[in-house]
């Protein structure tokens, strides 16, 4: 009997959140995680100053003690940065912040999904995506040998949570996940790499907004959302798309570049 939630006989496959990723990833050789605003994008902007990055599911006690262990700084939520404390989830304070070598950075959505999969007995190869390095994460993944019959890419989109902390579908995410596959099927084009249904969906979402995905993101309501609460900036650095060529790769607890 086939896995149907698994989406298995397909070459790139797509799904949301953490429940998704379990649901993909025992069977995938890559897992690309995408959480544009703002954990990926975060990601990409650290990775890309030199900082290694290490994904964590909360911003408590347990994070800070965490944050001792691998001899890192910690970053704060966005309203809590200060001259001491000047690392956050947001991507325009992490450009402004002086360099760290080693940066903690919880998240409920986009970093917890990358930490668990970081803890699991056999892990797939897993990989930060946004807007911003999508065409450089699809070329690598195909350079890999990803995105074929034995070596399967599942493709997450983290989405936001409502107030009851169910899975709140978010635009962004799906905008990014589509960017991707559009960018890793057409590195394979001569392979001709199956698309599972959900895969192709998220490809059309992204390829109906391809021309102007900032104001896609931007009119969205978590773009909204952020640019009410002070942070239209962490917006606009998230929109740029193929702005970077830096492939974040998990190396046992941390994303480095590839």
């Amino acid at each position: 009997m086939g896995d149907w939630f698994g989406q298995d006989g397909y070459d790139i496959r797509f799904d949301w959140g953490p429940v998704g990723a379990q649901r993909l990833a025992p069977s995938a050789a890559a897992l690309v995680v995408v959480d544009v605003l703002s954990f990926t994008t975060s990601v990409s902007v650290a990775v890309e100053a030199g900082t290694v990055v290490f994904p964590y599911a909360w911003r408590d006690a347990t994070a800070t003690a965490y944050a001792q262990r691998v001899g890192a700084e910690l970053a704060v939520g966005r309203r809590a940065v200060s001259a001491t404390a000047p690392w956050s989830l947001s991507p325009a304070a992490l450009r402004s912040a002086p360099f760290t070598p080693r940066l903690v950075l919880p998240s409920p959505n986009g970093s917890a999904i990358a930490a668990a999969a970081a803890g699991a007995a056999d892990p797939p190869v897993v990989v930060t995506c946004c807007l911003r390095n999508a065409s450089a994460v699809g070329r690598w993944l195909a350079g890999q040998g990803f995105g074929r019959p034995d070596r399967p890419v599942a493709v997450i989109a983290a989405g936001e949570r409502w107030p009851d902390d169910s899975l709140r579908p978010a635009l962004e995410d799906l905008l990014g996940a589509g960017a991707i596959v559009a960018s890793l099927a057409t590195a394979l084009a001569q392979d001709q790499a199956v698309l599972s249904p959900e895969a192709a969906a998220a490809r059309g979402a992204f390829d109906a907004v391809a021309d102007d995905v900032a104001a896609a993101v931007t009119g969205a309501a978590s773009g909204r959302e952020l640019v009410a609460y002070g942070f239209p900036d962490d917006v606009a650095i998230a929109c740029r798309l193929d702005e970077s060529d830096v492939v974040p790769v998990l190396d046992g607890e941390a994303f480095r570049p590839a």
